[in-house]
């Protein structure tokens, strides 16, 4: 969060944080994406662990990349959260990524989603 996040989204914050949840400022969020997006494409980066995901794996990979929290996911998806929780923790680990931030910036680095639009 930055310094100036009024009190209340701050709380807010705190909350989600202590729930086991990641959080990033979506002015952050958006700085990390466009910087990405500014970069030389090049060659798409390329994961096993993205071929060893299953099907839903894939699916929550490509809501968390839209910074979906693990509840938004599970609703969308008609799960639990506590099936969201191991479906997130199966994909940080076949991607070798250590949080939900390095996987957004894999999925756009890899082509999964692409900035300003719904669909890959």
């Amino acid at each position: 969060m930055l310094k100036d996040t009024p009190p209340d989204q701050l709380l807010a914050a705190v909350r989600v944080v202590a729930e086991g949840n990641a959080l990033l400022s979506p002015s952050v969020t958006k700085r990390v994406i466009e910087e990405f997006a500014r970069q030389p494409s090049g060659e798409l980066a390329k994961s096993d662990g993205m071929e060893q995901m299953t099907a839903r794996e894939r699916e929550v990979f490509e809501l968390l990349a839209r910074g979906m929290s693990n509840h938004e996911i599970a609703e969308s998806l008609y799960v639990g959260e506590a099936t969201v929780k191991t479906h997130v923790s199966r994909i940080l680990m076949k991607l070798g990524v250590r949080d939900r931030v390095q996987a957004v910036v894999l999925a756009y680095e890899s082509g999964v989603v692409r900035p300003g639009s719904d669909t890959a």
